[in-house]
C-alpha cells in the first residue's frame, strides 16, 4: 500500500529536548499522515489529549497537510481549533465551517495558490510518457476535487485512506484546457526508485521559480505552484493572520514536504520515522508516530512552559 512507510515505527527523541526554545511557543502546527495519524488513519487518544492540554493552556493548534482540504476536515474538526486549516502542501488555506453539513465555507478559500495550467499540462504529459506512464497513477486536483484518468489499485488505496471519491475524467487535457487552474498534480507509484528518478528529471526541467516539487511519502511525487510549501503557509498564518513570530511557532512533521515548515519554525520537530535529511534540520526528533511522538513533543513544550512560571 502506498502509505506504508509513513507509518513504520522508528526511534526518536534521543537528544535533549530544547526547553529554552519551547518556552516561547504560542502556535503549534501539526502534519497529519505520519505525525498525528498512523496506520489506523486516526488521531490516537494520547495525541488528542496533548492537543487539548495545549489548548487548555492557551496555545493555538492547527494542521498543515498535503491532503486535500476535504480529506483533512475531519482531523480539523476533531482537534476543535478555531484556526484555519492548511491543505495541499500550503496551496490552500481556509476556515472550515463545521456547522455546515459538509464543512465547506460558502465563499472562496482564504488563500489559494493554484499551479499554472500550462505547467500542469506539461507535467501531466511528462508523467504519461510511455516509458513509465503505465507504472504511475496520476491525480489532478481542481476545486478540491480529485480527478483521475481511470481508477487504478493505487488510486483506490489513496481514496480509501483519504475518504475522497475520485472522479474519472478519461483525458486530463480537456480539463486543463477548459477548467480552472489545478491546485496540484500528484503521481503515485509503488516503485520508489521510479518516483525518485522522475522527481530528479522534473527538477532538471523546472527550477524552483517554476514549480514546487516534493514527496510527502516516498511513493508520492507532487507538483504545485513555485511559491507553495508548508513553510510559507505557516509563515502566512503566523505572521499575517495571528501576529505570531517564528520563534513562537512549533511545527511537527515527518517527511520531505515538511522541510520548509520545520526550518521556519522556532522549534522544528521531526518524527522518529522521518528521513535522515528531515531529522537533520530539526531542533528535536520525537518518537515515531506509532509511539505517539507528536504527543511527546507537545507534552515537552507544556512541561517547559510550566517550569518557566
Amino acid at each position: 500500500m502506498v502509505f506504508t512507510e509513513a507509518w513504520q515505527s522508528g526511534s526518536g527523541g534521543q537528544q535533549p529536548f530544547p526547553h529554552h526554545l519551547a518556552r516561547a511557543i504560542r502556535l503549534i502546527v501539526l502534519d497529519i499522515d505520519g505525525t498525528i495519524a498512523g496506520r489506523n488513519n486516526q488521531i490516537n487518544p494520547p495525541v488528542l489529549a496533548a492537543i487539548q492540554a495545549a489548548q487548555g493552556r492557551g496555545l493555538s493548534v492547527t494542521i498543515a497537510t498535503g491532503r486535500m482540504y476535504c480529506s483533512a476536515l475531519r482531523f480539523h474538526r476533531e482537534i476543535q481549533t478555531p484556526l484555519p486549516l492548511i491543505a495541499y502542501q500550503g496551496a490552500w488555506m481556509d476556515q472550515p465551517d463545521h456547522s455546515q453539513p459538509d464543512d465547506r465555507p460558502k465563499s472562496k478559500p482564504l488563500f489559494h495558490r493554484p499551479l499554472d495550467r500550462t505547467v500542469a499540462r506539461e507535467v501531466v504529459d511528462f508523467l504519461e510518457e510511455p516509458a513509465w506512464g503505465d507504472r504511475l497513477s496520476v491525480h489532478l486536483y481542481v476545486n478540491d476535487r480529485l480527478l483521475i484518468r481511470q481508477l487504478t489499485p493505487a488510486s483506490q488505496d489513496y481514496a480509501d485512506r483519504t475518504g475522497v471519491t475520485p472522479i474519472e475524467v478519461g483525458d486530463f487535457r480537456q480539463v486543463l484546457d477548459q477548467g480552472p487552474d489545478p491546485t496540484k498534480v500528484l503521481a503515485l507509484s509503488p516503485d520508489r526508485q521510479l518516483t525518485r528518478d522522475l522527481l530528479e528529471k522534473l527538477r532538471q526541467r523546472y527550477c524552483a521559480q517554476e514549480a514546487y516539487l516534493t514527496t510527502s511519502v516516498s511513493t508520492f511525487l507532487e507538483v504545485a505552484h513555485p511559491d507553495v510549501n508548508k513553510g510559507n503557509a505557516v509563515r502566512h498564518l503566523a505572521e499575517q493572520q495571528l501576529g505570531v513570530r517564528p520563534e513562537q511557532v512549533m511545527f511537527v512533521g515527518d517527511n520531505f514536504n515538511d522541510l520548509e515548515a520545520i526550518a521556519y519554525a522556532g522549534l522544528g520537530v521531526a518524527m522518529g520515522d522521518a528521513p535522515e535529511p528531515v531529522k537533520a534540520i530539526a531542533q528535536w526528533v520525537a518518537p515515531s508516530v506509532a509511539e505517539d511522538g507528536a504527543a511527546r513533543a507537545i507534552e515537552q513544550v507544556l512541561a517547559a512552559q510550566g517550569s518557566a512560571h
